[in-house]
């Protein structure tokens, strides 16, 4: 039968059943919903309204999240979805979709960050870095450099515990079934503290 987005087949506000006075047309037309998992990318194009195209991205493994904080943004592995606003069924099935909130990759976020304020992040307490090891080898003007922005290298408890363990909290915004991409931001702050009480409560 189609799926349609037309909405002559509803009835009115009172309860009326309105009347019929033309098939369906091309324009009203629906089609069926992406539901993008993880995996190997696989992207179908759709042909739509006046010669448009729309990617249809089946399966992702990768995206572009930014830190706002930060203000960079990196290329990162999608592991799974921690939690969904809408639907607990997208949760099990892994399925993503704009604002679902997933975890991501946390190493390319960590070596940036180490590179750029020359201390690590997440480290685990009693354990000696790599970096300790490497600091006797830095010039005078890297010492200076990190000096100088050692007062804006703080990262708030809630995000270093996730650098501890590998994985971040990110939210989608972009829409998978349309764009073909699969991006998003690094959730901190007030934000990050809402979604893991939600993910908290579910358990």
């Amino acid at each position: 039968m189609g799926i349609s987005r037309d909405s002559r087949h509803k009835r009115s506000h009172t309860g009326a059943k309105l009347a019929s006075y033309r098939k369906k047309r091309k324009f009203e037309l629906g089609r069926q919903s992406a539901n993008t998992r993880i995996g190997p990318k696989r992207i179908h194009t759709v042909r739509t309204r006046g010669g448009n195209t729309k990617f249809r991205a089946l399966r992702v493994e990768t995206g572009n999240y930014s830190w706002g904080s930060e203000g960079i943004a990196r290329k990162t592995r999608i592991l799974n979805v921690a939690f969904h606003p809408s639907n607990n069924e997208l949760i099990r099935t892994n399925t993503l979709t704009k604002a679902a909130i997933v975890q991501i990759d946390a190493t390319p976020f960590r070596q940036w960050y180490e590179s750029h304020y020359g201390s690590t992040v997440g480290k685990k307490r009693g354990k000696k870095s790599a970096e300790e090891e490497v600091v006797e080898t830095r010039t005078a003007k890297q010492e200076r450099k990190f000096a100088a922005r050692a007062a804006t290298a703080k990262v708030e408890n809630a995000l270093e515990s996730q650098f501890a363990a590998g994985r971040l909290y990110a939210a989608i915004s972009s829409r998978p079934g349309q764009s073909g991409r699969v991006d998003g931001y690094i959730l901190e702050g007030d934000e990050l503290a809402f979604y893991l009480r939600r993910m908290q409560a579910r358990k």
